[in-house]
C-alpha cells in the first residue's frame, strides 16, 4: 500500500501549514525529513531537510503510531510555515521518499473507514461537518460525525439479531415440546422497532438543511419583489427598476438568519405568457412557476387571494399611497422605510425551524433515508407473514439495510461518490 501525503490546513499563504502523511512508510519519511522518529503524540521541534540534506524549514513534527490514529495506520504531521514555496518544498521532500505519493480527495478518511476507525454514517457526517456553513448545519453534522446515529443503528441491529435468533429457534426446534411459536413479545418488539424507524424517517431531510429553507417571492411585474428580495438578503443582488419585466430569470441568494440557512428566490413577474414582451420573459415566467412549486414558503406580492395555496399574503410597498391595499395581509412591509421587515424575518425564522432538524438532531441524506425506508418496509412486512422462513427473510432484509447504512456492505461506486466530496487533505 502506498504512503500518501497532503496539505490538511488552509491554502497558502497562511501562518502555518500542516502536512499529513499516512501509510507504511511514515517512519521512513520522519527519518528522512526530521532525522528521527519522535516520541508518539508529542509535538517535537525539528529542522526539515530534503534528500540533499539542505534545510527546507524549521517546524514541529508529530507521530501517531497505528492502529491508534485517525486512519488506523502510522500517521505523521509536519507543521511548517504556511508560505506557498515552503509547503511545496516539504511536499517535494516527502514525495521523494520511495513509496510515497500525493493523496486523492477523501483518501485519508477512506483509509479510516477501511481500517474500521469510522463507519460510513460517521464518514458522511464528517463530510457534512466540513461543508457546514451555519450553526444548525454544524450541530446536525456533529451528531453523525461523532457516531450518535451509528450507535442508534447498532442498537436496532442488536435487537434485530435477537429477533432473528427467536425465529431460528422456531425453525430448528419446532418438533420439540419446549419450543413453541413466536411469542407475543416478538410481535411487540417488531412494532416498537418499526415505530422508531418511522419516527426517524419523519424528521426533516438533510437536503433542506444543506440547501436552506427555500423562500420564493412571487407576484406580477413591478410588485416590489426584487426590492424586498434585496432587503431580506441585505444585498443588492437583484436589479430594481420601474420597468415591467426587469427580472427575466431566477435569482437566488443564500443567507443565514439566526443560524438557519435560507435560500431566497427572486423571479420573473407572473402574468399571462401571451402578454410577455419577448421569448426570454416568457421562459422566465415558466421558470418562476417551477420555483413556486419547489419553494418551502411563497411570499405573494400580487393581488390578494390570487397567490398559490399556502402562500403568505404580503402587502409590499406599504409606504406608497398609490399601491393597491390588501384587506387582510399576513404582513405589511416596506423595503424603503424598513416597516414590517423585522417581523417578516422573525416569522420566516420560526417557519423554517419547523422544517429543520432540531438543534443536535441528525438530518439524514437521500441515501440514508432510502435505506431506512427499505428497512421499515421489510419489517412492516412481517405483520403479514406467518411462515417463520418468510419472517426470517424479512428480518434479513432489514439487517441488510442497516449494514448498508454503516458500510458493512457497500459497493465501490457508493464509496467513490462519498469520499470524492472530501478535500484532498481529509
Amino acid at each position: 500500500m502506498d504512503t500518501i501525503y497532503a496539505l490538511s490546513s488552509g491554502k497558502p499563504p497562511a501562518g502555518i501549514g500542516v502536512i499529513r502523511v499516512t501509510g507504511p512508510q511514515v517512519q521512513a519519511v520522519l527519518e528522512a525529513l526530521a532525522g528521527r522518529v519522535p516520541r508518539a503524540r508529542l509535538a517535537t521541534r525539528a529542522v526539515f531537510r530534503d534528500a540533499s540534506r539542505a534545510m527546507v524549514d524549521d517546524g514541529l513534527v508529530l507521530f501517531f503510531p497505528g492502529p491508534r490514529s485517525v486512519t488506523g495506520e502510522d500517521l505523521a504531521e509536519f507543521h511548517c510555515h504556511g508560505g506557498k514555496a515552503v509547503v511545496a518544498a516539504v511536499e517535494r521532500a516527502i514525495g521523494g521518499v520511495p513509496g510515497c505519493r500525493a493523496a486523492q480527495a477523501g483518501e485519508f478518511t477512506r483509509r479510516a473507514f477501511a481500517n474500521g476507525r469510522i463507519d460510513l454514517a460517521e464518514a458522511e457526517g464528517l463530510g457534512d461537518l466540513l461543508e457546514a456553513e451555519t450553526e444548525l448545519q454544524r450541530q446536525s453534522a456533529v451528531q453523525l460525525a461523532t457516531g450518535a446515529f451509528s450507535r442508534q443503528i447498532e442498537d436496532w441491529r442488536e435487537r434485530l439479531l435477537r429477533l432473528s435468533a427467536q425465529v431460528e429457534a422456531v425453525l430448528d426446534f419446532d418438533d420439540e415440546d419446549d419450543v413453541g411459536g413466536l411469542s407475543d413479545s416478538f410481535a411487540e418488539e417488531v412494532r416498537r422497532l418499526a415505530g422508531e424507524l418511522g419516527t426517524v424517517l419523519e424528521a426533516p431531510r438533510a437536503e433542506v438543511l444543506k440547501e436552506g429553507y427555500r423562500v420564493a417571492l412571487a407576484g406580477p411585474p413591478n410588485a416590489g419583489k426584487s426590492t424586498l428580495f434585496n432587503a431580506l438578503t441585505e444585498s443588492e443582488a437583484a436589479i430594481t427598476a420601474d420597468i415591467a419585466g426587469t427580472t427575466r430569470d431566477v435569482l437566488t441568494q443564500s443567507v443565514a438568519l439566526a443560524g438557519i440557512p435560507f435560500t431566497f428566490v427572486d423571479m420573473a413577474g407572473l402574468r399571462d405568457e401571451a402578454a410577455a414582451s419577448d421569448t426570454i420573459e416568457a421562459i422566465g415566467i415558466q421558470r418562476a412557476g417551477a420555483e413556486i412549486a419547489r419553494a418551502d414558503r411563497v411570499l405573494w406580492l400580487g393581488a390578494e387571494g390570487e397567490g398559490p395555496h399556502g402562500a403568505w399574503e404580503i402587502a409590499a410597498q406599504c409606504d406608497r399611497d398609490d399601491n393597491p391595499p390588501k384587506r387582510a395581509p399576513d404582513f405589511r412591509v416596506s423595503a424603503v422605510t424598513g416597516e414590517g421587515l423585522a417581523e417578516l424575518r422573525e416569522a420566516l425564522i420560526a417557519d423554517a425551524r419547523t422544517a429543520m432538524p432540531k438543534p443536535g438532531q441528525a438530518a439524514l441524506n437521500a441515501r440514508q433515508r432510502a435505506l431506512l425506508a427499505n428497512a421499515l418496509a421489510a419489517i412492516e412486512g412481517l405483520g403479514h407473514q406467518t411462515d417463520p422462513l418468510l419472517v426470517g427473510e424479512h428480518l434479513r432484509l432489514t439487517r441488510t439495510a442497516f449494514d448498508a447504512l454503516t458500510g458493512r456492505t457497500s459497493t465501490e461506486d457508493v464509496l467513490d461518490t462519498l469520499f470524492g466530496r472530501f478535500c484532498i487533505g481529509k
